[in-house]
This record gives structure tokens, sequence and C-alpha cells, in this order.
């Protein structure tokens, strides 16, 4: 017996597939896996050495897709630069460029920093609502993903949002079910989603919450109606879950999910829809965000009895540390097995080449 259970284990690592349990169980291997990034390039140095090596580790993961969850740029721009800081037409085709040259699908979705705030002097004085247009048109202007092997998604194509001149389509929030899962972009945005910052927006952020809205719910509708054991929802903002850390997000309460910092709340709607439509779904749901550049997997969500929510899980994604260059230009596999209890298993990917305060060995 013993020798039979050692020769099932030395096959089970052989193979490279136990990560987490089998089935029901939580013995899980995975079935594929897709990488998740964002909040890059934020310098001259990351466009240039830290991105191209980060799309190279991707490239080298056999992953099923990628997806960046927005910020193309810093948030203000660089002067002297060499490659494009400012909102810039050159700014949206470099990213272009960087999704194409990823293997496979490459999804994205916008970041505040690429359109909202774009309004910044600092950012050249654009109008944020005209760069958001300009957006639509680069990256969403197929029903299919960036990168060499473009998939086809479902697009929201409803005149629901609002655009230079007037009502636009939402065609950046997008969704698609691979083996079993469910998955959804949707355009949420730090800097108060829309209504604080230079220029605020309330008539541009009501429009786009409200689809937004409509589309987290059809995302679980079309989950239910699929089968699908798992769905993972990607936007940019960090909104915020309780009132635990003031330097990364805005403060909350827990239960009621409304904002305690005396700042514009843009993301209590959202929140509360997602929560609701979590504790419906009763399988496992992924929440993945950047904003606030700090990595991290955790289930900061509860219900309105202050329990915690435990089929939700948060991911962070590792985000910008300009004055360290390529210090955090990493990105996070997400390990999937529909057929597991949890679906998803996370794990940080350090790129040995952008390794910074501790050389590569």
């Amino acid at each position: 017996m013993k020798i039979v259970l050692a020769l099932a284990l030395v096959a089970a690592l052989a193979t490279g597939v136990a990560v987490a349990g089998n089935g029901r169980t939580n013995d899980k291997t995975f079935v594929y896996a897709i990488g998740l990034w964002g909040d890059l390039p934020y310098n001259d140095l990351q466009a240039k050495t830290g991105v191209p090596n980060l799309i190279d580790d991707l490239n080298a993961s056999n992953l099923a897709f990628s997806v960046h969850d927005g910020d193309l740029k810093a948030g203000n721009g660089t002067p002297g630069s060499t490659t494009p800081t400012l909102c810039s037409d050159a700014l949206y085709y470099q990213a272009l460029a960087f999704l194409n040259s990823i293997e496979g699908a490459a999804m994205v979705t916008p970041g505040d920093n690429d359109w909202t705030d774009c309004d910044r002097p600092s950012n050249g004085g654009y109008n944020s609502r005209e760069r958001l247009d300009f957006e639509r048109r680069v990256f969403f202007s197929t029903p299919y993903s960036q990168g060499t092997k473009p998939m086809r998604e479902e697009v929201q194509t409803e005149p629901s949002c609002l655009g230079f001149a007037g009502p636009a389509a939402c065609v950046e929030n997008r969704r698609w079910t691979f083996k079993g899962v469910t998955y959804a972009t949707v355009n949420v945005q730090g800097s108060c989603n829309n209504l604080c910052d230079v220029a605020p927006d309330p008539a541009e952020y009501a429009a786009r919450n409200a689809a937004v809205n409509a589309w987290i719910r059809e995302t679980f509708a079309s989950a239910k109606a699929n089968g699908s054991a798992a769905v993972m929802i990607v936007g940019q903002a960090d909104p915020g879950f309780d009132a635990s850390d003031a330097t990364r997000a805005p403060l909350r309460n827990p239960r009621t999910l409304a904002e305690t910092d005396a700042q514009p709340d843009g993301h209590r709607d959202f929140l509360t829809t997602l929560r609701d439509e979590t504790v419906a779904f009763r399988g496992p749901v992924v929440f993945v965000h950047g904003d606030s550049h700090y990595f991290r997997v955790d289930k900061p969500l509860l219900d309105t009895q202050g329990r915690r929510l435990e089929n939700f899980t948060r991911v962070e994604t590792f985000g910008d540390n300009a004055a360290n260059d390529d210090n955090d230009v990493h990105w996070v596999k997400a390990l999937v097995d529909p057929h597991s209890r949890d679906v998803f298993a996370f794990q940080a990917q350090i790129v040995p080449a952008n390794r910074t305060a501790v050389p590569a060995p």
C-alpha cells in the first residue's frame, strides 16, 4: 500500500498539476491558467523594459488568455519622457502594440489614468469623454479581444453610456465563457468613478453606472443559464470594502457599503449589485482590480449582517512602483479547474528580469 501511494504522489508531482484538490474536494488540479496584470507602464523604463519582460513571461506560461485591468499610464504625465505619458493618441497605440504581442487572447478594460484623469493639465488637458470614445475605437471596435489569437466576446452594445457627442454604446463592457467559467469586464474607475478630481462628470457617471450594474446582473444570469461553475469580474477601481485602509481605498461601512470618508461615492451601487449577485449565485465569485497598486488576495466583502461572504474573493494585481522602476512590474496567475470546489487558485508571478531589490539567483 505504501508503495502504491508513493507512486501516485510521484505521478502527480511529475505532471505538475497538483495545486490545491480534486473534484469537489480541495485537492484541486487545474485545467487551464490565465494571466492578470495592470497599472502599467508608468515610466520610460517600464515601457521599454519592464512591460516587455512581463509580456515575455506571460508568453512563456502557456496561458488560455490574459486580462489587463486598466491604467495604461501614470496619473500624471512625465515631463521629458521619451515614451507616451500624456493622454495623447500615441499612448493608446503603444498599449495596443503591447496587447497584440501577447500570445493567445489578450483582454483589457479602461482605467482612470487613461480617460477620467485625462482632463488634468499634467495629462494634456483632454476632454475625458472624448478620450474614452477614442479608447472605444482603438480597443473595442470589434467583438474580439486583442492578442495573437483574438477571442470573440459578448459586447454591451446598447447606447446606455455617454460619449463626447452624446449617447454611446458601452462597448468596453465585455463577457466570455471559457471551459465552464464566465468572465466579464466592467468600466468601473478610481478617482471616485468620475465624480471627483479636476472635472467631475455626474451625468457620465450616472449613465455608465446604470449600464455597469445591468451588465453585472446579465453576467450572473448568463452564468446561471450556462451552468458556469464560477464568475470572474474584472474592473480597474479599488472601490474599498470597509474602514481598514484609508491609504489605499475609500472607507466604507462594510454592512451598508456606504462611503464614510466624505468623498463622492461612485462605487456603492456597483458593490451592492456585486454583493447581491454573489449571494444569489452561491458559487465562487472573484473581483479582480488594480488602482491601489498593492498585490493581495483576500475576502473583504461582508453581508448586511456583517458576515463574510465565503464565496467571494478579491484579487488586486501588481501595479506601478515608478520610483523604483521595474520593482512591481509583475503579474498574477489564476489556475482554473471548473470541477474543483473553489475553482480558482492564485499565484504571484515575479518576473525574474524585473527583480529590483533582490536580483534573481
